[in-house]
């Protein structure tokens, strides 16, 4: 079993101290406040300033999204480069082909003390990438050699081990390291059971502490059932605690990241069910979504409608002061066991990463990258709560002794519908919504 590296009291208090990004979100939590934060990128300068501008001016407390495009994401900064000279539509920003000056520049006229930046990628091999963040200053960014591998990328997760460890070490060594988010409790969006998720962002969390980092996020993306989710991110938080304990970290929940409800009413409901479990779990950040992602990219005044209706929908949570104490249902114990099981087959996290999957010892279910075994399936039980149907080559224990059950193509097909057409069936309760407001689009809409 790994245990945490002794450090002198002094260097625990330095570890702790965190940066510009983890002070905004500590003071924040300090104070009874959600730190919310959308997914937002635009490809040209003005507009992602005024996008940004848009953000900090909203009635929420709220940190800012630099997102990038898919050229910049696998390093194709040549086409990037081309799209802007010629006018391309692009999906994001692209921050190395706009250079490390213009980005510095961006970010000077917007963050501060009380609105720091987050650059969001998804890059597998993100060198260059980090290498252009650091010389433009940023903030904060986020990802993982297993999260921002397996999704997103047919590169080796050994070759994205090696990148990654070198990303941890560049920003290591600056003066003022920026804020790192493991993206490893977001794997594939849905469908992946929740110790698995809370093994894999504690696991990316070692890897950067391995690497020289401290100022730290976890991640966990909501999933099917409120009580199972409330669960998770209690044990994610437990098992942080004892494994990182000489770091600065705090815990970021995803609004849900799998198919997502085609109504306007179904969209905000299940951003309102995220923003009560961000509040009930103690978690002090959270990347919300719009009722747009179901069908286009979002503009600036549809995310800065979401941002404030999860800012009105967490204030309303705070005030009602509910104890909310998580079930038991074995999260924890499950995601400790994959945590210490993994660490023991090599003596550095990294390589234990590598050996673990290539043993199938990790196994993310229906997930198709080479490297993963692929040989795990989960369902979506009576109740809306994911459990294994079938566990591979982990150590884990199926169904507490009961029949590995299959999962045929339209059962697969259902499941990832499953909060879809749960949220889009339903009507709103005017009663328990009754004093709220919803502020911009939600209210035009009848939200209240």
């Amino acid at each position: 079993m790994s245990t945490p590296v002794s450090m002198p009291g002094d260097a625990v208090a330095a570890a702790r101290a965190g940066g510009r990004f983890s002070r905004h979100v500590h003071r924040a939590h300090a104070e009874g406040r959600l730190v919310v934060q959308p997914r937002m990128g635009f490809a040209d300068l003005a507009t992602m300033r005024e996008g940004l501008l848009a953000v900090r001016g909203a009635d929420a407390t709220a940190t800012g999204t630099v997102t990038l495009d898919s050229y910049t994401r696998v390093n194709d900064h040549d086409s990037a480069r081309q799209a802007l000279r010629t006018g391309a539509e692009l999906n994001g920003f692209p921050l190395v082909a706009h250079g490390p000056g213009a980005t510095r520049e961006l970010l000077g006229s917007v963050s501060g003390p009380g609105f720091p930046v987050q650059v969001r990628h998804g890059s597998a091999l993100p060198y260059p990438l980090f290498e252009a963040m650091t010389a433009a200053g940023v903030d904060a960014t986020e990802g993982g050699p297993v999260s921002y591998c397996l999704p997103y990328s047919r590169a080796p997760i050994s070759e994205a081990v090696k990148a990654w460890a070198q990303c941890c070490e560049l920003i290591a060594a600056q003066p003022d390291p920026m804020h790192l988010e493991s993206f490893g409790g977001c794997m594939l969006g849905q469908l992946c059971p929740p110790g698995l998720l809370v093994a894999l962002s504690v696991l990316e969390g070692l890897f950067f502490r391995e690497h020289g980092l401290s100022d730290l996020s976890l991640s966990y993306a909501q999933q099917t059932h409120p009580g199972q989710d409330l669960e998770a991110v209690a044990a994610l938080r437990r098992l942080a605690g004892e494994r990182l304990a000489e770091a600065d970290w705090h815990i970021v929940l995803y609004t849900f990241m799998g198919v997502f409800p085609r109504t306007s009413v179904g969209s905000y409901r299940i951003l309102e069910e995220s923003v009560r479990l961000a509040v009930r779990s103690g978690s002090e950040r959270l990347i919300v979504k719009t009722p747009a992602e179901a069908h286009r990219i979002p503009t600036i005044a549809e995310n800065v409608d979401a941002l404030e209706f999860a800012a009105s929908i967490a204030r309303d949570e705070a005030a009602r002061g509910c104890d909310a104490a998580p079930a038991e249902s074995g999260v924890y114990e499950e995601a400790r066991l994959l945590v210490d099981s993994t660490l023991e087959l090599a003596p550095t996290v990294g390589e234990a990463l590598i050996r673990a999957f290539e043993r199938g010892h990790l196994d993310v279910p229906y997930c198709l990258h080479q490297d993963n075994a692929n040989r795990s399936r989960a369902y979506v039980d009576p109740a809306g709560m994911l459990q294994w149907a079938e566990a591979g080559r982990m150590p884990l224990r199926v169904g507490r002794g009961a029949a590995r059950r299959p999962v045929s193509a339209k059962g697969l097909l259902t499941m990832l519908g499953f909060n879809e057409q749960r949220f889009d069936r339903e009507q709103l309760t005017h009663g328990h919504l009754r004093g709220l407001q919803y502020p911009g689009r939600a209210s035009r809409q009848g939200l209240t």
